[in-house]
């Protein structure tokens, strides 16, 4: 029998579902992410509409960043599948650092597309956009 210290001890170290990849930043790798999405959306049983939503949603966020990247810089993109969401984030080092605006049409089709979306900027100018897409019918 375990009691709640081991309990959390086992939640501590239980393996996370996460993909991480990393692409040379460059649009012809696209293709790539986009196949990873629609394969990950499928394990967590989004619709076909979803997995397209989100396909979209990560090529978008991904030409968000490379217009802005450093060349010859790698883009990091992480899926973490959890339950009824997948979120995925999408990294590059920039040549300002500047987030992507939020006023702009690119944005608000980002966000009608998947659902929750961010971004953030670190101090070696790199810019995030993470984005979380639940699967319909989850209460969401």
């Amino acid at each position: 029998m375990t009691n709640a210290t081991d309990a959390a001890r086992i939640a501590e170290v239980a393996p996370r579902d996460v993909v991480a990849i990393t692409l040379p930043a460059s649009s012809a790798y696209l293709t790539v992410l986009r196949t990873a999405t629609a394969g990950l959306a499928a394990r967590l049983d989004f619709t076909i509409d979803e997995i397209e939503d989100l396909r979209i949603a990560v090529d978008e966020a991904c030409a968000m960043l490379l217009s802005q990247a450093v060349p010859g810089a790698d883009i990091s993109c992480e899926f973490q599948l959890e339950g009824d969401a997948m979120t995925v984030t999408v990294s590059v080092l920039t040549l300002d650092g500047e987030e992507p605006s939020r006023d702009t049409f690119a944005w608000t089709v980002l966000t009608a597309l998947a659902g929750e979306v961010s971004s953030g900027s670190d101090l070696d100018k790199r810019v995030t956009i993470m984005l979380c897409k639940h699967r319909s019918g989850s209460g969401r």
